[in-house]
């Protein structure tokens, strides 16, 4: 992980525009806030001009929520690569951990996004339970699969779910944090453990 993650070439060319938009409103909005970004400095910064920005979002709003789903997606796409096949569900949702660990370290920008924005009310409630229950719906499965097992807590899924996301992100805050901790397997495995026992069944 670099030592200042937010240094990254915005003024580089870039042929698609839209992704160009994300890829700058990604970098403003972590380092200098959702409020202190405007939409004509992203324009700038992304070399389009301020029409073709309002062409693609029409709203900083809905810049925002796209950005958040195109994040939350490729997580998601990143996690379903190595989706474990054991019998064993302990062993399973270890292997599903250690992945989003890697993907948070090897995406360390796109990881303070997440913890600046997954729970804040810039991210619409309708655009965050679309990003738990549909591209992240798998998650739900295994939770649901480890609750007829007896080995995870028989709790409504939605509290569940939440639970799960804040140990996530109480996680790769400590290694966003900490990052020479990042590749350590004393850490790495105690992170899913406290995880483990704070989903698991009495």
């Amino acid at each position: 992980m670099p030592d200042n993650p937010l240094k990254v070439k915005i003024n580089k060319p870039i042929t698609d525009k839209r992704q160009a938009i994300l890829d700058t409103a990604l970098t403003l909005f972590v380092s200098q806030g959702f409020h202190g970004t405007s939409t004509a400095s992203i324009a700038k910064l992304a070399g389009v001009a301020t029409g073709t920005l309002f062409h693609h979002f029409p709203t900083k709003e809905a810049l925002m929520e796209c950005l958040f789903l195109t994040i939350k997606q490729e997580f998601a796409d990143a996690l379903l690569l190595n989706t474990p096949t054991s019998k064993d569900l302990k062993h399973n949702a270890h292997q599903l951990w250690q992945s989003a660990i890697d993907w948070s370290l090897e995406n360390p920008v796109k990881q303070l996004f997440f913890q600046q924005y997954s729970m804040s009310p810039m991210i619409a409630a309708k655009v965050r339970d679309q990003a738990m229950n549909s591209i992240l719906g798998f998650i739900s499965e295994l939770i649901k699969q480890g609750q007829l097992m007896g080995l995870i807590a028989y709790y409504p899924i939605e509290l569940m779910l939440e639970n799960c996301h804040g140990q996530y992100l109480a996680a790769t805050r400590f290694f966003i944090d900490n990052p020479h901790l990042g590749a350590n397997p004393v850490y790495r495995d105690a992170s899913f453990e406290l995880f483990w026992k704070a989903m698991g069944a009495d």
